[in-house]
């Protein structure tokens, strides 16, 4: 069973080739911080920009670091099955624990449809690895449902686990209703963590979080607490880490010459920014992401200096681990530059 807290670990770039140093890096701040596992090339660590050869490369060497340290989960998701099994192939002999299967996206089959031609082959061919259908509608245009989830549980007992990222608590419940007690749900939003793993109908068994890339420990100590009933700790972590779960999305209002518009810029942009900022390993986001606005720009800073204002000891391990000073690197100008659009 996995439980517990999983990072779905950034891809690092330099000048838009990948930072396989920093990786190893990242890896190792992750591992010292006692992740429960890392997920490689989820959407946060870019996977549609991602060439097939270097996905496969990141996997390998995640899977590398990671081995006889934590769990190692592979993104091999995609909307073309047979892209998929390739994949999972690949990271299978790479030797990872278990694949991600994200909803496939834009061509939108039914529930049905990804029961059937998608999760189904890829389960039966590999059977010795954990398959974990990722449903996340607001990023597909499609959902595997809850009945579906069970139907595929019943059928292949590898598909025990989901990813869940619906945001709808009554889809959660319909998910441990339909799946039963033995079934194991991830958060995919870290913002209802604690919520989904506190709660009778729904009971969570972890989260495979974003802003665990910053925060390891905290998010981990926080996944520990609540695994532990010992509720009153846990919500205190939570409440000190919620503002930067807020982090994942930043929403702006933005001038035109033709008035108002909303923006919103969306994982892994704001985290990288921040990542930038703080001084570990990251480089820009692949277009067509490209960079936060002015205004998105103060809302991450703002964010953070609270934060570290409040709760010095979320970013201590970060400090001591990739040797920074949170407040010079929060307050210097000269670490915000090329990281916003000067202007709309």
């Amino acid at each position: 069973m996995l439980k517990g807290c999983f990072t779905a670990i950034i891809t690092p770039f330099q000048a838009e080739d990948l930072d396989f140093n920093g990786l190893d890096m990242l890896v190792d701040f992750q591992i010292s911080n006692g992740i429960s596992g890392i997920l490689a090339v989820g959407t946060t660590g870019e996977s549609p920009s991602l060439t097939w050869q270097e996905h496969n490369a990141v996997i390998e060497q995640v899977a590398k670091k990671t081995k006889n340290h934590c769990v190692c989960i592979a993104g091999t998701g995609s909307n073309f099955t047979r892209e998929a099994l390739d994949a999972t192939a690949h990271a299978a002999k790479s030797g990872v624990d278990a694949v991600l299967l994200v909803d496939p996206y834009y061509n939108g089959p039914s529930s049905l449809e990804i029961r059937k031609e998608y999760i189904a082959p890829i389960a039966e061919a590999f059977p010795e690895i954990q398959i974990i259908p990722y449903v996340i509608p607001g990023r597909t245009g499609t959902q595997l449902l809850p009945e579906d989830l069970a139907l595929i549980y019943q059928a292949y007992k590898n598909v025990c686990t989901v990813k869940e990222a619906t945001g709808s608590l009554e889809n959660m419940m319909r998910t441990r209703e339909c799946c039963g007690p033995g079934y194991t749900i991830l958060s995919g939003d870290d913002p209802m963590t604690c919520e989904m793993m506190t709660h009778p109908k729904i009971r969570a068994a972890g989260v495979i979080s974003v802003i665990s890339n910053i925060a390891p420990r905290a998010v981990t100590q926080m996944v520990s607490r609540l695994e532990r009933g010992e509720l009153s700790e846990a919500k205190k972590f939570n409440e000190a880490l919620a503002p930067l779960f807020k982090l994942v999305t930043v929403k702006t209002a933005e001038e035109t010459p033709f008035g108002e518009v909303a923006c919103r810029a969306r994982n892994p942009l704001p985290l990288k920014t921040l990542m930038s900022i703080l001084g570990m390993p990251s480089g820009a986001c692949r277009k067509p992401l490209g960079k936060v606005t002015r205004t998105g720009l103060k809302t991450i800073l703002e964010t953070a200096r609270n934060v570290q204002q409040d709760h010095p000891d979320i970013f201590a391990p970060l400090a001591d681990f990739f040797h920074v000073n949170i407040d010079e690197r929060l307050n210097n100008p000269d670490y915000q530059k090329g990281l916003y659009y000067e202007t709309y």
